[in-house]
């Protein structure tokens, strides 16, 4: 069998921790490398000493050497920092996994033009439930397309610097795509005092923040009469990390593109 060999950026972080454990369970996969940033705690010491079993390679803050035997870099961190490694990445032909949400017009740009010379899956969720979710919205859209008011809630941890969540703007991306509107102009990301009838062709987004929430997703169909609901919740980072190790593998035989989990999971079409 051969090993896929994965680095880890944000290694010594919650969800650095969740993938490098699901990278040494993994029977096809290795821990190559583990990045942090300069000035980390964890700097210089084995990634994998947190789980009492420790992998033989250092976290470090650079480049070069965190990379220089990966095949793919797995990355949920910020977007200044997955921005810096994507540079490298395509530079050095190292393909990635980007789970990191927040990145404006420009940031995605970055990555699609990255795309071109490295694999690329990049998607606001790497949760196999989660895009099954979002396939099942874009059914559902397509049958509540009149009549029926969108609304999208959700709520993460207290830590969570972006709102709404990347995978909350996905659903909206996948409902308005699917209803043949523009998110951009459809979504209504704030309401405060008087605010007025609800715009039918609107699609509302509502966010929580507090405690140790993973993230809870739902989108609302509501109508005279009826409302229907679509949740997915988190109770752990494992099916992210299990996620993004099936990304990884399917990147084995890519050189070049931009794919998401629909690609993935053979999901398009």
């Amino acid at each position: 069998m051969t090993q896929l060999n994965i680095a880890i950026a944000g290694a010594s972080g919650r969800m650095g921790h969740m993938l490098i454990e699901a990278v040494q369970a993994a029977p096809d996969a290795r821990l190559a490398g583990a990045l942090d940033r300069a000035g980390a705690p964890a700097i210089g010491s084995d990634a994998a000493a947190f789980t009492g079993q420790p992998a033989g390679v250092a976290v470090t803050d650079d480049l070069a050497t965190g990379l220089a035997g990966a095949d793919v870099l797995i990355d949920f961190t910020r977007p200044e920092g997955t921005l810096a490694h994507l540079a490298y990445c395509a530079e050095h032909g190292v393909k990635m996994v980007i789970g990191t949400t927040g990145f404006d017009e420009a940031g995605k740009a970055a990555i699609a033009a990255a795309a071109q010379k490295t694999a690329i899956v990049f998607a606001p969720n790497m949760s196999v439930g989660v895009n099954v979710t979002l396939k099942l919205l874009e059914f559902a859209a397509r049958q509540f397309a009149t009549g029926y008011d969108i609304e999208i809630i959700e709520a993460h941890h207290r830590h969570k610097v972006d709102a709404p969540s990347g995978t909350a703007l996905k659903m909206g991306e996948v409902i308005a795509d699917a209803l043949g509107r523009d998110l951009q102009e459809c979504g209504v990301f704030a309401r405060e005092g008087v605010t007025g009838p609800r715009d039918p062709s609107s699609i509302g987004f509502a966010t929580v923040r507090g405690g140790d929430i993973i993230g809870d997703h739902t989108v609302m169909f509501a109508t005279e009469g009826e409302r229907i609901e679509i949740s997915h919740k988190s109770s752990s980072r494992q099916h992210y990390a299990n996620g993004s190790l099936r990304a990884a593998q399917f990147l084995a035989d890519k050189k070049t593109g931009l794919y998401d989990m629909y690609d993935v999971l053979g999901l398009k079409g």
